[in-house]
């Protein structure tokens, strides 16, 4: 069981809670036979959050399981070995493990150290119109795609590739994200497809960190329904909506837990040792999250208007590169302010971001996982919202930190006056409830650490399923 109400000042930098089962305990185990094939829910590793939760879930598999080895899905293999050289990048089109001979070996490590860095930097370089031209390509595929999919009578299905590193899996686990829901069809369905296919073969799946909803789409519940029931164990990052949907589903509830996100103790790590004295700002607009001009300029105005009044300065946060969304969201909003930060730059890494978090007083946000950065770290937020989605996202976080978010939604008719109202009060009450909030991100460490656990025991309660190639 987790532990609870222990005093967040005990806590080290470097977690270790969750780890009495040693790999010394199972000694039986051959590591070099496992290997934990991982849906990274985020192919392009554009979102910050996302890297964020796959940082701290790579990291704790590997201190389990040393000499495994830990294959993530992505479409950027350099990319991730320079993120994470821990993980192995299983790509396209092949979408195999690599050979496990010496000079598979060899190559793999050659390129962490060597290609990974450099693609990193490449990409920071060119990213900018490069990205946005993907991303208007990527819509229109989806766009298509969408209305296709509405022909359910013909028999239309989702054509989603499943990978051939399945066969040779010891453990399928999906990364949290909030991907099982109506506004990212596609890759919920791509997750679903994976864990029906390791389940028809034996191999044991796992879900962890997953917000779910809302999901209302015939497709998608269908496929939901034939599905979930199967997986061996699903951890979800909040209550608000993921245990019903479950239930509905028919996913028994002993296999379920509610663990918080996986991305709390990443923030959690980088917490600072002061309170800080800036205003913290993110505006995402994007198809799933669209936000009118009028609103747009009232949050820049209002924000501009409460930095001056509480003397601070305001600092534009990015959490997600693709197609530029929050760089182009927000930084127009910071035009005329009296004192501004520079974002991260591109190339800047989920540990920046959270760094900058650090500095911050409050955070005013549309960016889920910025919240999490915040409120792990003992900081209060505003969540600002346009959409039913992250209505669910926000509100659900805030069940499970208890206080310190306050939520206000972008259609408000008196957006001016209650974002001003919010911003004033999470400002004065942020000395109260920063230990609150602190103790609240280790209850749901603890707790993730130990839906882990059950993960692990799915792999060491019987023979590992040794690989073929």
């Amino acid at each position: 069981m987790p532990v609870t109400n222990r005093p967040a000042g005990d806590w080290r930098e470097d977690i270790t809670v969750g780890t009495e089962h040693s790999v010394a305990d199972r000694s039986d185990i051959d590591q070099q036979e496992i290997r934990v094939l991982v849906e990274n829910g985020e192919y392009w590793l554009r979102n910050r959050g996302d890297i964020a939760m796959m940082t701290v879930t790579i990291e704790r598999l590997r201190e389990r399981w040393p000499h495994a080895r830990i294959g993530v899905l992505t479409h950027q293999p350099a990319v991730l070995q320079a993120l994470l050289p821990e993980a192995e990048p299983i790509c396209g089109p092949e979408w195999c493990w690599g050979s496990d001979s010496w000079q598979g070996r060899l190559s793999r490590t050659a390129g962490t150290r060597l290609i990974g860095p450099a693609a990193l930097r490449w990409r920071a370089a060119t990213d900018g119109p490069k990205d946005r031209l993907r991303a208007l390509r990527s819509s229109a595929c989806l766009r298509r795609y969408h209305d296709e999919s509405e022909a359910e009578a013909a028999g239309a299905e989702f054509p989603v590739e499943i990978p051939a590193a399945v066969a040779h899996a010891s453990l399928v686990i999906a990364l949290g994200g909030g991907y099982m829901t109506d506004v990212d069809r596609y890759q919920a369905n791509r997750t679903l497809n994976l864990l029906e296919r390791a389940h028809a073969l034996g191999i044991p799946t796992a879900m962890v960190g997953q917000g779910m909803g809302p999901l209302r789409d015939p497709l998608l519940q269908r496929r939901a329904t034939q599905v979930l029931p199967g997986a061996d164990f699903i951890a979800l990052r909040e209550p608000r909506r993921g245990p019903e949907l479950l239930s509905g589903f028919g996913v028994e509830p002993e296999r379920v837990m509610i663990t918080g996100d996986d991305a709390v103790e990443f923030g959690y790590r980088l917490r600072g040792a002061r309170i800080g004295t800036d205003i913290g700002l993110c505006l995402r607009v994007a198809d799933y999250s669209k936000v009118s001009a009028a609103a747009q300029a009232t949050l820049g105005g209002v924000v501009r208007d409460q930095a001056v009044e509480l003397d601070a300065g305001v600092v534009p946060l990015i959490i997600s590169e693709y197609a530029s969304e929050d760089r182009l969201a927000t930084l127009p909003l910071l035009a005329g302010a009296a004192r501004t930060a520079a974002p991260v730059g591109r190339g800047g890494t989920a540990h920046d971001v959270a760094r900058q978090v650090a500095r911050c007083r409050l955070l005013v946000t549309s960016a889920y996982h910025l919240a999490v950065f915040a409120l792990s770290q003992g900081i209060p937020a505003v969540g600002i919202t346009a959409s039913e989605y992250y209505d669910d996202k926000f509100h659900g976080l805030a069940q499970m930190f208890g206080t310190g978010l306050q939520v206000v939604h972008l259609n408000d008719a008196e957006l001016e006056d209650n974002l001003g109202r919010a911003i004033r009060e999470v400002w004065d009450d942020a000395p109260a409830v920063r230990d609150s909030l602190r103790q609240k991100a280790v209850d749901q460490i603890d707790a993730s650490r130990a839906g882990l656990e059950r993960v692990f025991r799915l792999v060491e309660s019987g023979p590992v399923r040794r690989a073929t190639v």
